[in-house]
């Protein structure tokens, strides 16, 4: 194969390619340069952790990778396509589409059981109701909590919170997955069952994930570790997510007979989310 045509290929292959994206907060004396020419690059199918101290930039860089957040200066394409030239309502169809969150703080809807806090993505994708409600207790039961699905969140703990933020962020299989601190509220046997999950997504449905994390017990679910710090990517590793590619019988289309994907019956960990501040 010829250079220009591995390139071609390679090209095809990234879902994601910033190059000296700059996002700063403020102006004058008080402006703060949270991304100061990154470069990088995610791969489709790939599991990417992004780590480093706090503040060092990795969520103001996954907001703007997920079109929650203007660049200031430089390139994001994302599934080839560039936030920078879509109209707000073109942005969010877009991301209603493609794009799933993990957020940190759960953001979870207090007033809507967890079946219709799963289901929203596809109602905004215009399925029907019943039918969207169907679809995330079934999601639900995939993550290990199916018997909750009346539930409001109040009466969750903080990892099951968790489960159900990750269900919605799957329900309409997108193509990109992002996640702030996924397993931050976990204790390490859910954690490690939520990787599992999340690891077999990608591998079997192409999907891209950007992990943002704190928690080396899960750096080993990598395909490769971006170092981050002072608005930079440092370094790039490769990872050991290949050790933990999950059989066809596993995930997201064929939970395990008898056996949920996560353990529903491990303690949970704390129901305090972990801030992170212009991380």
């Amino acid at each position: 194969m010829t250079a220009s045509a591995r390139r071609a290929v390679q090209g095809l292959s990234v879902a994601v390619r910033c190059r000296q994206v700059v996002k700063t907060y403020g102006s004058g004396q008080s402006a703060v340069r949270a991304l100061r020419g990154v470069d990088l690059d995610v791969h489709t199918g790939e599991l990417l952790m992004l780590v480093g101290p706090s503040g060092c930039g990795k969520t103001t860089l996954i907001s703007v990778i997920a079109g929650v957040l203007d660049r200031d200066g430089g390139e994001c394409s994302v599934l080839g396509q560039d936030y920078a030239a879509m109209r707000p309502d073109q942005k969010t169809a877009f991301r209603a589409r493609h794009v799933g969150f993990v957020f940190q703080a759960f953001n979870l809807i207090p007033t809507l059981t967890i079946a219709e806090n799963v289901s929203v993505p596809l109602l905004i994708n215009g399925v029907p109701r019943k039918q969207a409600v169907e679809q995330a207790r079934e999601m639900l039961s995939q993550v290990g909590i199916g018997d909750r699905w009346r539930d409001v969140p109040a009466r969750l703990s903080g990892g099951q919170q968790q489960r159900v933020a990750i269900a919605r962020a799957l329900i309409h299989k997108p193509k990109l997955l992002v996640c702030d601190e996924p397993t931050s509220a976990l204790d390490h046997v859910t954690g490690q069952r939520v990787m599992e999950l999340l690891r077999g997504v990608a591998s079997r449905h192409d999907l891209s994930l950007v992990v943002v994390t704190h928690d080396q017990r899960i750096f080993e679910f990598a395909d490769r570790v971006a170092e981050m710090d002072d608005g930079h990517i440092e370094r790039i590793s490769a990872g050991k997510g290949h050790t933990h590619a999950e059989s066809p019988h596993r995930g997201f289309d064929a939970p395990p007979k008898n056996e949920h994907p996560l353990n529903p019956h491990a303690p949970q960990g704390s129901n305090e989310p972990n801030p992170e501040h212009r991380s």
